[in-house]
């Protein structure tokens, strides 16, 4: 029998860890230009493809869609906006679907407190949330100089992961305002889940979506609310190929 998973509306946390309210530290650093991070970043980002790649092909059975739009912004930062489904997955998915880029991921905090992994997320490329106004400019540095440096930007505006879940929760706008102000190509990473034709288990397929670009003749809030439509009605239409429910979701 497939497990069932209760909620009460599109924001509930299903998935919470041991040390869900955990809070930086003032002081983090966005962007950090030691040298001994920077060695331990390339090995551990190296080390995390290849694992991923594994998890992704023998437990996922993963397949990519219409990948090649990507092409067209290779020489760009971009930001990809994606749909939360996958606890472990939604790290490296997005990591092989752009292989050739590194990937850069806007996180909740919450994150750092997974063991072991959460520990790992500065070198894994982790751009956390900030708490305060503060810290929102160094924040705003951290994505807008991966832009710069022509890296994606991935982003999930449903905030909360629901594993396999096949549906699209409703999202905010709000985080449409960076590509909006830096005038950066944006795109749609869909994830969906079929029944396998041989095994058990799912087949996920992802497809991307794109580019979607900014209208100059839009203000940013304009843009913002442009870019956030043309991104959630593209994961909607993609969600229709989800034939499969791994887990039930009831509302209560």
């Amino acid at each position: 029998m497939r497990k069932k998973i209760y909620y009460t509306s599109y924001a509930d946390d299903v998935v919470k860890n041991s040390n869900q309210d955990f809070k930086l530290k003032p002081g983090y650093k966005w962007i950090n230009n030691n040298i001994i991070f920077k060695m331990e970043s390339v090995i551990i980002y190296g080390l995390a493809l290849i694992v991923g790649y594994i998890y992704c092909k023998l437990v996922l059975h993963i397949h990519y869609k219409n990948r090649k739009v990507l092409k067209g912004n290779k020489d760009k930062g971009y930001f990809i906006y994606a749909n939360h489904t996958q606890p472990f997955g939604d790290v490296v998915i997005p990591a092989i679907g752009c292989i050739g880029k590194r990937i850069y991921v806007i996180v909740s905090q919450s994150n750092y407190g997974i063991p072991f992994i959460g520990s790992l997320l500065p070198q894994l490329g982790a751009l956390p949330i900030p708490d305060s106004i503060g810290e929102y400019k160094k924040f705003r540095e951290g994505y807008t100089t991966r832009i710069n440096q022509k890296h994606p930007v991935i982003i999930y505006p449903e905030a909360h992961v629901w594993p396999y879940y096949n549906k699209i929760r409703p999202f905010e706008m709000t985080s449409f305002r960076f590509p909006a102000e830096l005038s950066a190509p944006v795109y749609a990473m869909t994830t969906t889940y079929q029944k396998r034709r041989f095994g058990k288990g799912v087949r996920t397929t992802v497809y991307f979506d794109g580019p979607f670009e900014v209208n100059l003749n839009l203000s940013t809030k304009e843009n913002q609310k442009y870019l956030h439509d043309i991104v959630y009605d593209s994961m909607l239409e993609r969600s229709t190929h989800s034939t499969y429910s791994y887990y039930e979701y009831i509302k209560s």
